[in-house]
């Protein structure tokens, strides 16, 4: 039987998962790393901290004696989006990496959108927002500038992990799609945003597929990993590209929902010419000729992480929310925000925060836990609602990944407050799973993306909306639509005080 790797370089970890022919995961491994804030609205990590946790956990596998190295044919990724990685000649890193959570951009997202104008949408597809590539390669270029000139590449984190496993430096084209350079009607670099903001377009690496080899191991790293140098590596995808494919999310009739650090709805698309005028993002899908739109919410499983951390550090999730069945739809008049640290879908806005709205003295611990979960949940209803209303797309399944789908009571709020069919998957493995889709038709394991992830994904349970909680979160959350506007300003007020 052959094998492949998986591996998902995520935001606090580096998963990796060894899957054979049949889509059965023989054996996983994680290793955390942790994430620096130099300063207010800064997110960076230490490069070579993904590189070590890659090669402990691929090792962690092949020492467990599970598979042969002869048996692994290949490997490819999955990895946190926008992130600058910056390498001079030599390959050496110039600075640490700036990741997809970090808005100390808006300075150089203005610039973007004064600078290029109907270019942006029109060919790029997307807003300047503060997470793409871009406005973090501007942002060196003009307070950075002696470490800009040194730069003679830049990649996204899963490209640098790869890079450092062969030697060889390119992109895959739906990573690319969120870095606010690639232009979609010829799928290659733009040469407007290279000649417009003085970038050298030799530091854009060269584009191949996601399913694409991009070589084989060094002879160092094979030795690390117990692997051998015959191990096919291939070029992998974006993360959420990625989820989308270890979710099965490869035609129209269904979308996803993925709640991680931050959360995802995403919808896949078959024209490119699709036009949202930058209300949701859109981007390059993992499967070829293909994209999906998508909206964010910055922090959504964060903001779970963070009421944890400050009310119930002593818990356990499972423990912490064992009462929300206990509470009836809507928390008793609670509301969440969940902008703890500014929102991107469909505000984009760095500064505005979270909130709870209608406290009083009968709301309990249990009242405040589902008021996190709903506005969590409500959150990613904004970004549903504006492919439904402005893509003019019927989503009435929605595949459910992540953090949400590890709890019953809130997978049927998510199809409550959806008022969708929400889909449990047998074995939730993400975008994990997609990088081994990925790694498994790139071996030529299957002749179609459709008939891999037959193989690789299965559905464990279904979550119908229940319709008198459907009429009551549809005003729930007409409410929470007017949170944003009523705060908007006294929260640009409250940031002059920090």
């Amino acid at each position: 039987m052959k094998y492949v790797l998986g591996v998902d370089l995520g935001t606090s970890a580096v998963k990796v998962i060894l899957v054979n022919k049949l889509g059965e995961i023989k054996a996983e491994a994680t290793r955390e790393y942790p994430l620096s804030h130099p300063a207010p609205g800064y997110s960076e990590q230490n490069a070579l901290d993904w590189i070590t946790g890659t090669l402990e956990s691929i090792k962690e596998i092949m020492d467990s004696g599970v598979v042969a190295a002869k048996d692994v044919e290949g490997m490819s990724f999955s990895g946190q989006m926008h992130g600058l990685v910056l390498i001079d000649e030599a390959g050496i890193l110039l600075r640490p990496a700036i990741l997809w959570n970090d808005v100390r951009t808006t300075e150089q997202c203005a610039k973007i959108t004064e600078t290029l104008g109907a270019h942006l949408l029109d060919d790029l597809k997307n807003k300047a927002l503060e997470g793409f590539t871009l406005p973090k390669i501007l942002w060196v270029q003009q307070y950075e500038p002696e470490i800009f000139t040194k730069a003679t590449s830049f990649l996204l984190p899963k490209d640098y992990v790869r890079y450092c496993l062969t030697g060889v430096i390119d992109m895959d084209i739906s990573d690319a799609a969120g870095t606010l350079m690639l232009d979609f009607k010829t799928n290659t670099w733009s040469t407007v945003v290279c000649e417009k903001f003085d970038i050298n377009p030799s530091i854009c690496p060269p584009l191949i597929d996601a399913h694409g080899l991009s070589g084989t191991l060094l002879p160092e790293m094979a030795k690390e990993t117990g692997l051998t140098t015959e191990t096919k590596v291939f070029a992998g995808g974006a993360d959420n590209a990625c989820g989308a494919l270890g979710a099965g999310i490869i035609n129209e009739d269904v979308a996803m929902a993925s709640i991680g650090t931050s959360g995802v709805i995403l919808s896949y698309e078959t024209n490119a010419n699709a036009d949202y005028q930058g209300a949701v993002q859109f981007h390059s899908h993992g499967k070829p000729n293909s994209f999906y739109s998508m909206g964010v919410t910055l922090a959504a499983g964060n903001s779970l992480n963070w009421f944890k951390e400050t009310f119930a550090m002593d818990k356990s999730f499972a423990d912490m929310l064992a009462g929300v069945a206990n509470v009836k739809p809507g928390s008793n008049g609670l509301l969440f925000t969940p902008y703890i640290v500014g929102e991107r879908t469909p505000y984009a806005d760095p500064y505005i925060r979270g909130s709870f709205i209608g406290m009083d003295t009968n709301h309990t611990f249990d009242h405040f836990a589902r008021a996190v979960l709903e506005g969590i949940t409500f959150s990613l209803k904004d970004s549903l609602e504006l492919m439904r209303n402005v893509g003019k797309k019927e989503i009435n399944k929605i595949i459910s990944i992540g953090g949400g789908a590890k709890n019953e009571d809130w997978l049927q709020m998510q199809a409550d407050i959806f008022n969708a069919t929400i889909i449990k998957l047998t074995s939730e493995q993400g975008p994990a799973l997609g990088s081994a889709i990925l790694a498994a038709m790139g071996c030529a394991w299957f002749d179609s993306f459709e008939a891999c992830t037959e193989v690789f994904i299965g559905y464990e349970k279904e979550f119908h909306p229940i319709p008198e909680n459907v009429a009551l979160y549809e005003k729930a959350y007409q409410i929470y639509t007017q949170v944003y506007a009523q705060t908007k300003a006294m929260n640009e007020q409250l940031h002059e005080l920090r």
